[in-house]
């Protein structure tokens, strides 16, 4: 497939005589196909719900298949079709259960779940007649087992008709080239779309291709990419486009086994010549010590720069915190960082100390399974009494006891901007018994300071990036924010 032409990819997404639905006309066509489409919205606005249900049950018959049964039940809570419906869920990993995920407006919704069914070509086709006449916030494909044929000819309608604001393509090994082609005229020509998720893919060449390409010009501004094998070729090329991107704002590259030689280089390239770019997730990676040297290189360079950084999981050590004090005090925009589930232990601590106290647009600090213990608190605790800006610091999973609790406590006395300081619950053992009820009269003492701080704040919010926002089961103060189990 590498190397193919768009021309040589066109003729291959026909297979045994069957042609798309959905073409697209040169350029210079593009302002009467403009008019038309405008037409058919028009036309598309006088229908019913029921005259769309109706249309898509003959669609299925067309085309020889059987409607899907969650497919209506969806359609039929949908209370307006002039306005884009909340979503549409066509995933198959949930097999006729409820499930909870995250909507495009950062709430919580419900989303019914489309039944374990492969969506192929024709069942694809059979689904236009839903498409022309509705749109949406959020569409589904996750785990679908989309082919070529039926992959390319769902997106060029998701194109034509505007359908989706957020779409979830993730877990579709299937898709080939063709299908890559298309997502890839969806992300350059779509005037809606603004999140893409393509998590459990194999990122092969013509794809890494196809999305570099398309994120030269795409109006994208959230990208997820969790676990694509991103880590050699694939990443350079992604980071040639990105260098010139001016409309990403958040990249996420979970679990891409990204290494601390020329993956780091790279991410490094990236946040030196990326301007726009918000936030970074590197989580489960393994960028290491002299990884995060050289994006602490680029950070230094920036000048807008990121606002989150998160490097949880990413064998770093207390090494790698001399090259994160030397740019904190220069860095004028982060406000988030995560350095969760690293070996940073005591000296780490120690280490960042000094220039946490000189950085003054820090917000939000994940120091969670990181291996500090009392010491290590009495360090955090200095830190908070001359940060007058830090709202959350996150230290569960640590060895923290009485005295590094009593340390926090006297700090909050002083500090009146933490409004969230996240603890283990569970009282630890101690060498005398009465210091485990010392913990707990201090771990409520913490929580009714962070509280009469949130109080004075009056409605000062974090961001929604949380240091750690996929270990938030215990905290001491409620405040909302995106959990998992």
């Amino acid at each position: 497939m590498i190397g193919h032409s768009e021309e040589e990819a066109t003729s291959q997404s026909t297979k045994e005589g069957r042609e798309k639905r959905v073409s697209f006309p040169p350029d210079e066509q593009m302002v009467s196909d403009f008019v038309e489409r405008k037409a058919e919205l028009q036309e598309a606005d006088s229908l019913t719900l029921t005259d769309i249900i109706l249309a898509y049950k003959q669609s299925c018959e067309k085309h020889h298949v059987k409607p899907n049964p969650k497919a209506l039940d969806q359609l039929k809570q949908i209370t307006c079709v002039t306005d884009r419906a909340r979503c549409f869920d066509l995933s198959a990993n949930a097999f006729g259960r409820e499930r909870v995920t995250q909507s495009v407006n950062s709430g919580i919704s419900i989303l019914i779940a489309f039944p374990g069914e492969r969506l192929d070509y024709c069942s694809c086709e059979s689904l236009e007649e839903i498409l022309k006449s509705v749109q949406f916030d959020f569409i589904s494909l996750q785990g679908a087992e989309l082919e070529e044929n039926g992959a390319s000819s769902l997106l060029d309608m998701f194109l034509y008709y505007e359908s989706a604001t957020h779409l979830d393509v993730s877990s579709n090994s299937g898709m080939g080239f063709s299908g890559w082609l298309s997502l890839s005229h969806l992300l350059r020509q779509s005037g809606c779309l603004w999140r893409l998720d393509a998590c459990n893919l194999p990122m092969v060449d013509y794809a890494a291709q196809a999305l570099s390409k398309a994120l030269l010009t795409s109006r994208l501004t959230v990208l997820h990419l969790e676990n694509t094998c991103l880590s050699g070729k694939p990443l350079f090329t992604l980071v040639g486009a990105l260098k010139r991107n001016v409309a990403l704002q958040e990249l996420y590259l979970c679990e891409n086994k990204l290494n601390a030689y020329q993956d780091s280089m790279q991410l490094g390239d990236l946040l030196k010549y990326n301007s726009t770019l918000k936030t970074l997730d590197l989580s489960n990676n393994t960028v290491s010590d002299s990884g995060l040297e050289e994006i602490c290189d680029a950070l230094s360079s920036q000048k807008t720069g990121l606002r989150t950084l998160i490097l949880s999981n990413n064998h770093i050590t207390h090494l790698g915190m001399n090259h994160l004090q030397n740019v904190l005090p220069r860095l004028k925009t982060l406000e988030t960082l995560n350095l969760g589930k690293n070996n940073l232990e005591n000296r780490g601590v120690h280490t960042l100390k000094e220039s946490l106290m000189i950085n003054r647009s820090l917000l939000q600090l994940g120091l969670a399974s990181t291996g500090i213990t009392c010491e290590g608190a009495v360090t955090l605790a200095e830190i908070l009494a001359e940060s007058p800006q830090i709202q959350r610091l996150d230290v569960r999973q640590n060895q923290v006891l009485a005295g590094g609790l009593m340390a926090l406590s006297l700090a909050l006395k002083i500090n009146h901007s933490l409004i969230r300081l996240d603890l283990d619950q569970h009282l630890k053992e101690e060498k005398e018994d009465f210091l485990v009820q010392t913990q707990k009269m201090l771990l409520n003492r913490i929580s009714d300071l962070c509280a009469t701080n949130a109080s004075t704040a009056k409605g000062t919010a974090l961001r929604p990036a949380s240091p750690d926002p996929a270990d938030c089961t215990e905290t001491t103060y409620p405040l909302p924010t995106q959990t998992a189990d």
